[in-house]
């Protein structure tokens, strides 16, 4: 992995940062979004391991994957993203900026931590186990090592999902001859050296273990033999903390032994319990009957009689009424989360300045929690779209785009930012006309408050352009991209990274109207000038390369297409993997024009490989791998083995069916192969009938005038011809052509 380098086109490391036993942890940068990023690549899988084990592994991988990627809480590492890289399987996640506790006990030359520190990680860790809990997640591997403590003193917990993944892989050690799961034995609960079934009291036994060791610097059981380790957790009842460090507060040394209790039902409750303890005896009075230690340089400041906040509340403001203009406290942006900084309302400042004060409207500055919190649920709504879970990730930006607009206003940028990811996933979930009419808001939103140029603008109004081409408004969509384009010249030159994206749409939209020599014209300057400014090998280089190979094929050039479809593939699985969804796609588009140039057989065996990888990667329902049967099918018959054709063609459609639907426009491309099939070998009466379903289920879905529908009204009449009924299938040709007439009139 560290001479990979790039991770999927997109992450790329920078230097290892940590190394343990299931693998290595990575400072890296996420180029797709520009930000700093930690990047876990797990152990490859040994040899030991047959390829079943391997597929229920990267399963189980990927499940872990999404719970641990859908927590959403200020306590828990967020993870951003995951997947497989030749064969290392990977999870992106926040890059933390501070120490886990281990190394703050190393740093202190194992002495314990300060009592107020030690309680303050405590609580902060309950709400964070309180939250995970009740999300039904247990960690399982609870330990110093896998909490954080930030610069700012945030607490975070690490590796959701991983421990179980490690015991499934075998990572974990085990004692000889016993046949017991090690996790790490200083903090293992009884019921896990049992071997029984845990719940969210093991986590809360493994916690006590953890502070125990914080506070008094050695763990429960401090013995240098494994076994002894855990026949200690197992039957012998841990010395009082207070035994160790008598200033310990008497509340903390009740409260861990509580949680050491053998049994699960002498612990807390849970860790909501756990935490309202704690949070009550710190607001009580002092844990501690000396003062933190402070860092050199800071002045101490005079005692306060308000409350003591926790830690992460550092440096918070408790907001300001404004009159007038107002502006939020100056915010790092965040374009995860749409965060812009500073920024003032799009009210024009000469005319509100001619309103006296008394009449302006006063919106108060929203307390930073409450921003802290829809910041956190936007992200959660962005790692569900990530996910490819459109429908759920929609709803959370819903609420979240309300709540801002309730907080902040309609047109401030966070609440627009919402508002375009509500756009996306309708426009990802099928709903292009709702998405147009929000990208159209969020558009008209900016423009009021950043002005017509400024890249948010053009960002939405870019993605107007999309979804009217996904609306078959090509035209339409071709003025809005001319205009973005014309504005991104403008403003930020011909060859910045957005302005050739725009000008990469437009010529794929340019193909949609037909105009395809400026298409492959535009497209192949876009691929000239992509890599000169990102590389002949980047991502976005080679969609725009794919695009030149699309157009030379819709200009009949299809040898100088195949040339250039193969060269995209080599490279994408190079820079992607073979695996990566673009190398399979390059590879389906080799197949077509190696059947477009009469090439059938080879289309063949590249199909049946496609298939197999396919299959492999994404499963065999997958839609992409039925698209792959349904070529290997089409060359087939291409070769004349129609009954093989034929068996093929039945079996995508049935699935297509199951999978897709019945009316899905890949379910009557497959039902009409059966049909092609059925012809070619002479039985066209049944070949009728399945042309017949095609044709009444594309008028009814599309409407009578569509070409497609048009198109199996023509098989008809031909199937019509071939059973001898010369009049119905001429009279069905004066239909379909009196159809395209009246279509083309109205497009005239």
């Amino acid at each position: 992995m560290a001479d990979t380098r790039l991770i999927q086109g997109r992450y790329r490391l920078l230097d290892l940062i940590g190394r343990g036993g299931m693998g290595e942890v990575w400072r890296a940068l996420d180029e797709s979004l520009e930000r700093k990023v930690a990047v876990k690549c797990l152990k490859p899988v040994g040899p030991q391991h047959d390829p079943s084990f391997t597929r229920v592994l990267r399963e189980r991988f990927r499940r872990e994957a999404r719970v641990a990627a859908a927590l959403q809480h200020r306590g828990v590492t967020v993870v951003h993203d995951f997947g497989e890289h030749d064969g290392v399987l990977y999870l992106v996640m926040e890059l933390l900026e501070g120490r886990n506790l281990s190394q703050l006990l190393e740093d202190n030359k194992a002495h314990p931590l300060d009592v107020a520190d030690v309680v303050d990680i405590a609580e902060q860790v309950a709400w964070a186990l309180a939250y995970t809990h009740e999300q039904g997640i247990v960690h399982r591997d609870l330990k110093p090592a896998n909490i954080m403590r930030l610069a700012d003193g945030t607490v975070k917990i690490c590796d959701f999902g991983i421990a179980r993944l490690g015991h499934d892989i075998g990572f974990t050690s085990r004692l000889t001859g016993t046949g017991i799961a090690m996790g790490t034995p200083h903090y293992m609960s009884p019921e896990q050296i049992s071997g029984v079934e845990v719940d969210h009291r093991s986590d809360l036994y493994s916690l006590g273990c953890v502070l125990y060791e914080i506070a008094t610097g050695v763990p429960p059981f401090d013995l240098d033999d494994a076994w002894a380790v855990l026949v200690g957790h197992r039957d012998t009842p841990p010395e009082p903390p207070r035994t160790h460090r008598p200033e310990l507060p008497g509340f903390f040394d009740r409260m861990v032994l509580d949680l050491l209790a053998k049994t699960p039902g002498e612990r807390p409750a849970d860790a909501r319990e756990l935490a309202h303890r704690l949070t009550a005896a710190r607001s009580s009075g002092p844990v501690a009957a000396h003062a933190p230690r402070l860092p050199a340089g800071r002045p101490e400041q005079p005692p306060s009689r308000a409350p003591r906040l926790p830690s992460w509340t550092r440096g918070m403001t408790t907001g300001h009424k404004a009159s007038g203009t107002w502006a939020l406290p100056p915010t790092p942006p965040d374009p995860s989360a749409g965060l812009t900084g500073e920024w003032t309302t799009g009210v024009d400042l000469r005319a509100a300045a001619a309103v006296p004060v008394a009449r302006r409207p006063e919106r108060p500055t929203p307390p930073p929690e409450v921003l802290a919190v829809l910041n956190s649920r936007h992200n959660a709504g962005l790692s569900l779209g990530r996910l490819g879970r459109w429908n759920e990730a929609g709803e959370v930006h819903r609420a979240v785009a309300a709540e801002r607009e309730h907080a902040l206003g309609p047109d401030h940028p966070d609440t627009l930012a919402s508002h375009y990811e509500v756009g996306f996933t309708l426009s990802r979930t099928g709903r292009a006309a709702d998405a147009l009419r929000e990208f159209g808001h969020v558009a008209e939103g900016r423009e009021r408050t950043m002005g017509p140029d400024h890249p948010e603008t053009l960002a939405a109004r870019q993605e107007m352009a999309y979804v009217l081409g996904q609306l078959g408004r090509h035209f339409e969509a071709h003025q809005v991209y001319a205009a973005v384009l014309a504005s991104r010249e403008r403003t930020m030159g011909a060859e910045h990274p957005d302005t050739l994206r725009c000008r990469h749409n437009l010529a794929f939209n340019l193909s949609r109207l037909g105009r395809l020599e400026d298409s492959y014209r535009m497209a192949h300057e876009v691929a000239t000038a992509r890599a000169r400014v990102l590389g002949a090998t980047h991502p976005d280089t080679l969609v725009t390369r794919y695009e030149v190979a699309y157009a030379l094929g819709q200009l009949g050039r299809w040898a100088e297409a195949l040339q250039m479809y193969r060269e995209v593939a080599q490279d994408r699985a190079r820079a992607l993997g073979a695996d990566h969804p673009d190398t399979l796609a390059a590879r389906y588009e080799v197949g077509i024009s190696l059947g477009r140039l009469g090439r059938s057989a080879e289309a063949l065996e590249l199909y049946r490989a496609l298939v197999d990888d396919r299959t492999r990667v994404h499963g065999p329902a997958d839609p992409e791998t039925l698209r792959a049967r349904h070529g290997l099918g089409v060359n087939l018959g291409r070769l004349a083995r129609w009954e093989e054709a034929l068996a093929e063609a039945r079996d995508v459609c049935a699935i297509r069916e199951r999978v897709l639907g019945a009316d899905h426009p890949d379910t009557l491309v497959s039902r009409r192969e059966v049909a092609v099939g059925l012809g070619w070998l002479g039985r066209w009466s049944d070949a009728l009938t399945v042309y017949r379903q095609v044709a009444e289920a594309r008028e009814r879905v599309l409407g009578a005038d569509h070409p497609d529908a048009l198109a199996s009204r023509n098989d008809e009449a031909h199937c019509l011809e071939q059973l001898g009924r010369g009049a119905e299938a001429a009279e069905l040709y004066r239909r379909v052509a009196a159809l395209r007439q009246q279509r083309g009139a109205r497009s005239h």
